[in-house]
């Protein structure tokens, strides 16, 4: 007498199971309503991208070719990069070493910009041009002479908007290998506040390191180094010390009896 009454139960939870319930009938009916009821997603995070889908990356690089900084957004960033130089160093030596090596691929980078903007405005110039004859494309120099013309002048206008103040060679005969390209007022050091035990500290070996960056990116190995030279006149002059090496000395040797310019 149990066996039917437990296939009886059992055939009525099965039918019990297939039959809709009055809930799940008024969310079939109302299906608007159970669209509601869903929580909103939130936005992933991550990078925010513009809306026309376009970031700094598909700039022109021609685009921000005369555009300023502004110098109080530089003495920020510049600040917060000594700060972070600062940490765990022995001595203003290392501590110019690491500016040193923070700017050097910054010169690697802006050697590059800089002939990829000469060489488009010579491009344009010439298409505008009716003569059939324009000047070639810049090239890398190839002498000690032309490069150091190159960082006295494009380079500096690039970065700080105006040439640098002097370029000079060393009138010893036992140094004929160092150059000196003089800055009568750095910017890197108008915003940098050095404490007195720190007097000897030079901020510019940022820029020493990107003048490295440029030589070596050219193929001219070299060692920078910014040292001061304060005067009544200009308390925060500063002189970069160039130092070629002697297979660059030489290689200036045999092109110049090659004649090559």
């Amino acid at each position: 007498m149990s066996q039917p009454r437990h296939n009886t139960m059992l055939s009525l939870s099965r039918t019990t199971s297939n039959t809709p319930s009055p809930a799940e009938k008024h969310h079939q009916h109302h299906p608007s309503q159970q669209i509601q009821s869903a929580p909103l997603s939130s936005p992933s995070p991550g990078l925010r991208v513009p809306s026309n889908r376009k970031t700094i990356y598909d700039r022109h690089l021609n685009r921000s070719r005369n555009s300023e900084l502004s110098r109080a957004s530089f003495a920020f960033l510049f600040g917060e990069m000594v700060t972070y130089a600062q940490r765990r160093v022995t001595g203003i030596q290392d501590l110019e070493k690491r500016l040193n090596e923070q700017g050097y691929p910054l010169g690697l980078r802006l050697l590059d910009l800089l002939f990829y903007r000469t060489i488009s405005s010579s491009t344009s110039s010439a298409l505008s041009s009716s003569s059939s004859t324009s000047a070639s494309p810049p090239n890398r120099p190839l002498r000690i002479l032309p490069l150091l013309h190159l960082i006295h002048g494009p380079l500096w206008r690039l970065l700080f908007g105006r040439a640098a103040d002097a370029l000079e060679h060393s009138v010893s005969p036992e140094t004929p290998n160092e150059y000196m390209i003089t800055d009568n007022d750095p910017m890197v050091n108008t915003y940098i506040s050095v404490p007195r035990e720190m007097s000897m500290l030079n901020c510019a070996a940022f820029v020493a390191g990107i003048i490295e960056g440029v030589c070596d990116g050219c193929g001219f190995e070299t060692k920078v180094t910014a040292h001061n030279q304060p005067t009544e006149l200009w308390p925060g002059r500063t002189i970069f010390l160039l130092r070629f090496g002697d297979s660059v000395m030489e290689r200036e040797k045999v092109l110049e009896r090659a004649g090559v310019k």
